[in-house]
């Protein structure tokens, strides 16, 4: 039997930025477009599935982003303990989305095994490509698979009934997003398969990128796995705290992904 469960993101940090520096090519108008930093949660059948971990204090001071809160403390706000997460899913290594593994003591980390190969391989002597990446996270996660605390998966995956992985690559070679099924019905997780709902919309992909090919043909495989736009909900894009309902008490910190949106 399919398991419905609660979804959440939760918002750790933010940054000013302008719109010319989330589309390949640039773009027409030097506007503002912010970009915020999620983790994600599914919790059903009595477990927390944890869908990225987000970047420390430290690394968000040399990288000049707002850190609003640990990801950790805002997975406290809504009654999960670090210590008793089983399972976390990594969509991808970058910097942004791995960071804070080391803070769940017990979990196992699902990644792509593509993203492991890229992260350690001959691409990272690249600078261009090796800038999304922190070392020590990396190293972290090597350290992790020594310690079999790492499962890895080559290509869709179903983790547990109603929730599974699904290989996309474009952003970084092994990047997944996640399926999670709600009261709603089926969402999905996009993270950076779409950072911003206009990248999708509009098919203009983000600037960083492994393949763009890849990219470009993961939107529409984002709309495969939705039932509609709706249920799709990007990896950095504000408007997502705009159009899900917010956690009573937790108004600009977490809001629901299981509930309708605004229209």
């Amino acid at each position: 039997m399919t398991t419905c469960y609660e979804l959440y993101a939760l918002r750790y940090a933010t940054r000013e930025a302008k719109r010319q520096e989330h589309f390949i090519g640039g773009d027409p108008h030097d506007a503002p477009m912010p970009m915020d930093y999620f983790v994600w949660v599914a919790v059903g059948d009595g477990r927390a599935w944890v869908i990225d971990t987000g970047f420390t204090a430290e690394v968000a001071a040399r990288r000049r982003r707002t850190y609003l809160r640990c990801p950790v403390e805002g997975l406290r706000l809504l009654g999960i303990e670090p210590d008793a997460v089983e399972d976390v899913i990594i969509s991808h290594l970058h910097y942004d989305h791995v960071g804070s593994f080391h803070k769940f003591p017990r979990a196992r980390f699902h990644l792509q095994e593509e993203e492991m190969r890229y992260a350690t391989g001959r691409y990272m002597c690249h600078h261009r490509l090796r800038h999304s990446f922190e070392v020590e996270d990396v190293a972290g996660i090597v350290r992790m698979t020594f310690a079999d605390r790492v499962v890895f998966h080559d290509g869709d995956a179903e983790l547990a009934p109603g929730l599974r992985l699904h290989a996309m690559g474009g952003h970084s070679m092994g990047l997944q997003c996640v399926t999670v099924e709600t009261a709603r019905g089926r969402v999905v997780i996009a993270s950076d398969v779409t950072h911003f709902y206009e990248n999708l919309e509009a098919k203009r992909p983000f600037t960083t990128a492994f393949h763009v090919g890849d990219m470009l043909e993961g939107f529409d495989r984002l709309r495969a796995l939705a039932p509609d736009p709706r249920h799709i909900v990007p990896g950095h894009d504000p408007l997502v705290m705009q159009r899900h309902p917010a956690v009573p008490g937790l108004e600009g910190v977490a809001v629901r992904l299981d509930r309708e949106p605004a229209a």
